[in-house]
């Protein structure tokens, strides 16, 4: 016995309104993370450049945890182990700014940011030593010369793997729904529970995915094109 499709009872309700917010929040979250894992990802790159060896081995050890545990439990040591160190009125502080929320931005963006690092490494590794001791000679700090001369060709090299990692930065947002983040799987599956149609919510939410996706590598793609056409 065949059935039909529906998709109109995902108008019903307050579906629309679930549907709406749970993207805004999972976009919110996406690009939040974005940062602090870029952020985080180019200081950790930047740290091996210095080729000290305790910087070395700290940052080597960040990007094996954070490489080789799965994201979910690290979103879970972050929402029910870390607040547990703090203080009460640092716990306190972040149960008012929706706890939940931040700690999976932090979650999500300190384990992006490991890929991210290898990814800046990559790109580095690719560019002659000699131009940062050209940059150095020229009067240059290390710092300038790593954000100057080092870091712009490190990204323009290590560019289509960074929008790999941001499409999977967004699609690992989706684990936040297991803390409680309003994002668009908890929102799916909310409405999935209240009004028994799972193929139609569940193929919804595909599409939204797979469009959000889509756009961001097609974004990537006119990146790599300008940056390509501007080397010639």
């Amino acid at each position: 016995m065949s059935t039909k499709l529906d998709f109109s009872v995902l108008l019903r309700e307050d579906y629309p309104r679930l549907i709406i917010e749970g993207i805004s929040t999972m976009l919110q979250l996406t690009g939040y993370a974005w940062i602090l894992a870029m952020a985080v990802g180019i200081l950790l790159a930047l740290l091996r450049m210095t080729r000290n060896r305790w910087a070395e081995r700290a940052v080597a050890l960040f990007v094996e945890y954070h490489q080789n545990v799965p994201m979910l439990v690290q979103i879970f040591l972050w929402y029910f182990g870390v607040p547990t160190l703090l203080p009460d009125s640092v716990q306190l502080w972040f149960n008012q700014r929706h706890s939940e929320f931040l700690f999976a931005i932090i979650a999500v963006g300190l384990c992006m940011s490991a890929y991210i690092s290898e990814s800046l490494r990559s790109g580095i590794r690719a560019i002659p030593a000699s131009q940062m001791e050209a940059a150095r000679a020229l009067g240059l700090s290390y710092l300038r010369a790593s954000r100057l001369v080092i870091l712009p060709q490190a990204l323009r090299i290590a560019l289509p793997t960074l929008v790999s990692h941001t499409v999977l930065l967004f699609k690992n947002t989706s684990l936040a729904m297991v803390i409680g983040v309003a994002e668009l799987t908890y929102a799916t599956r909310e409405i999935e529970s209240q009004s028994f149609h799972t193929i139609e919510t569940y193929l919804l939410t595909t599409v939204i995915y797979l469009g959000i996706s889509l756009l961001i590598m097609a974004g990537g793609a006119m990146l790599e094109n300008r940056y390509r056409i501007k080397t010639r």
